[in-house]
């Protein structure tokens, strides 16, 4: 073999094989693509953020918050999907103390709930009646009139429907109402305690969320109570929903 010629691919080869070793590897902080380390724990930092916020709007600290994802885990959140932290924590409770805790930040939280749906209902009221003065949003069912005599008020009347009873101030009305309309459930609803003042269960309507069609096509009928809750004597807090059995009135 000719000397020269191995000479040359024997240096040719060395300087190949320094130029390799020597090429630079690309630089994260240079401006070039981040690692797998740098993303995972920006993506940990931001669930981190996001764990607290949720947290804090809940009046949690983050180990409560923590117990709650726990929670939701387990049987818990087989039986009742998408229960909010409050109530779940409550619910499942490790002793009295925490029970009271999570109580009192729910009540406190379904206060200024309602404090900013009242101030909302406001505003629609206003609205409306600045959009279309002297017409009702919805209408309020005209009661029977009381039979001469009897001195006892209008009775219920057994028509095969739900009569649903609902007071003010009163946050499982609410919920019972809307659980009703969202099941198309046809019902008629009496108001106790109204003083036969139509707008206070038309407020009240309004906030319930009760569509005004629902109200005219007579899905849902809206009615002073006038004595009829007390003359049926079941007892029992509201919101009460009774149907006729057999001629007697019973809660559902």
């Amino acid at each position: 073999m000719n000397l020269p010629i191995v000479r040359a691919i024997a240096c040719a080869c060395a300087f190949t094989a320094a130029g390799i070793e020597a090429a630079p590897l690309p630089s994260a902080v240079g401006g070039g693509a981040p690692s797998v380390q740098q993303l995972t724990s920006e993506s940990i930092l931001s669930q981190d953020k996001l764990h607290d916020k949720a947290a804090q709007e809940w009046g949690l600290t983050s180990k409560e918050y923590e117990r709650y994802q726990e929670v939701m885990q387990g049987p818990r959140g087989v039986y009742s999907p998408g229960l909010d932290p409050l109530t779940a924590l409550g619910i499942e409770a490790r002793s009295d103390s925490e029970r009271r805790r999570f109580a009192e930040l729910q009540v406190q939280a379904e206060r200024q709930r309602v404090d900013r749906e009242l101030a909302y209902q406001r505003a629609y009221d206003e609205a409306y009646q600045r959009l279309f003065p002297g017409i009702n949003a919805i209408e309020i069912s005209a009661s029977p009139s009381t039979r001469a005599g009897s001195g006892s008020g209008p009775a219920l009347e057994g028509n095969g429907r739900m009569a649903l009873f609902v007071k003010d101030d009163c946050l499982p009305c609410i919920d019972q109402v809307k659980r009703l309309q969202a099941s198309q459930t046809p019902f008629d609803l009496y108001f106790v305690g109204s003083q036969n003042d139509d707008e206070r269960i038309r407020r009240w309507a309004i906030l319930a969320g009760v569509d005004p069609s629902s109200v005219k096509s007579r899905l849902i009928t809206l009615n002073h109570d006038q004595g009829r809750w007390i003359r049926l004597g079941l007892g029992g807090s509201l919101p009460a929903a009774v149907t006729q059995v057999n001629g007697s009135w019973r809660r559902q």
